[in-house]
């Protein structure tokens, strides 16, 4: 058996319909008095009845979280949150408004207690993420993972149909990466499978009924264990391929996780035979050789956008980013290599199946 190292992550998951009110217990149990509450501007609705809910322990609103956390709104949220004494910092929404959470912690050390309402993951993970000069940087830090975090499925039901699918997507890339990652191991793997397989089978439901309640938490059961998969291992050439998506040309984030993945995983299928034909039987497939497949026709069955070029893309993005990713790559199970990297970015700029 191969030898590897398990380091669980320290945080406190609440799952279940109406735990939103659960807000002032969680905060008292983290032995903080002030919250100010980050969304972004479309979800302030949302900030307003976290704030009602938490009256006097409200520092405030800041409803100005963006997509790729740009330096200057982390900076001037830090300044906020300081001005308003806040001692943490309630993030509800997606991996936009938790990644400004985490650039707040990263500098203030404030306590995040996320309740995440999309299915991206970051609310379990020490990942954070800024974008300066058209560059997305990452790196990891105990000070932004998030101390408590609240998983309530009836915050979901008002997610699009659309978004809902592309977050669900963006969710499987987490585990799917974390089969073949440099430093896998036997838990983070049959998280990883179990995730694959719960996202696949609860996705379709939820954009045939958005509304339907059971569906929406078996989505959000298999974006937490994703999670957990994404903050436990590293990732690969997929993440690398989709950081500079976003950081270079401010791709929408979810939607550009959907499209990529079925080229990146095509792309290590030999490579990582083995990791993957865990994900081929989640799928209901029968070989590594079928994931790349099976993840386009999943993406068409959710009406996702098939191609780069339909999120924004210009005609000579693949190349310039193909260049980025290869200058400085993540570790992968197969060798960085510029031209077919650059001809699966082709592909999936095209609209066309992995190949």
């Amino acid at each position: 058996m191969t030898p590897f190292i398990y380091q669980g992550l320290a945080s406190r998951v609440v799952f279940g319909p109406g735990k939103l009110e659960h807000l002032a217990e969680e905060m008292d149990r983290l032995g903080v008095r002030r919250a100010l509450v980050l969304t972004t501007p479309e979800q302030a609705h949302l900030g307003e009845r976290v704030a009602a809910i938490l009256g006097d322990r409200a520092a405030g609103l800041y409803p100005h979280a963006v997509m790729h956390v740009p330096v200057e709104v982390a900076r001037a949220a830090r300044v906020e949150a300081e001005r308003r004494a806040a001692d943490c910092c309630l993030a509800i929404g997606g991996g936009s408004t938790i990644g400004l959470g985490k650039a707040i912690a990263l500098e203030s050390g404030l306590p995040i207690l996320a309740v995440p309402t999309t299915y991206a993951g970051s609310e379990m993970t020490p990942i954070y993420g800024m974008t300066e000069n058209r560059l997305k940087k990452t790196g990891r830090d105990a000070r932004v993972l998030p101390r408590t975090v609240i998983y309530d499925p009836e915050l979901t039901l008002s997610l699009p149909a659309g978004i809902s699918a592309c977050s669900g997507m963006n969710a499987m890339a987490h585990a799917v990466e974390a089969l073949y990652a440099q430093d896998a191991n036997p838990i983070v793997s049959l998280m990883a499978e179990e995730s694959i397989r719960a996202l696949a089978e609860s996705l379709p439901g939820v954009v045939a009924d958005p509304q339907d309640l059971e569906a929406r938490s078996r989505a959000l059961y298999g974006a937490w264990l994703a999670g957990i998969c994404l903050g436990s291992v590293g990732m690969a050439i997929h993440h690398k391929l989709c950081h500079t998506l976003g950081g270079t040309f401010n791709l929408p984030h979810a939607q550009a996780h959907s499209v990529v993945l079925p080229h990146a995983v095509h792309y290590n299928r030999e490579a990582a035979a083995g990791p993957l034909a865990r994900a081929a039987r989640a799928l209901g497939g029968r070989s590594a050789e079928d994931v790349g497949a099976l993840l386009f026709a999943l993406n068409r069955r959710l009406g996702i956008p098939a191609s780069l070029a339909e999120l924004g893309l210009p005609e000579e993005g693949p190349a310039e980013t193909a260049e980025i990713a290869c200058a400085s790559p993540y570790y992968n199970p197969r060798p960085f290599e510029r031209q077919p990297i650059e001809a699966l970015l082709t592909r999936a700029w095209q609209g066309l199946p992995p190949g």
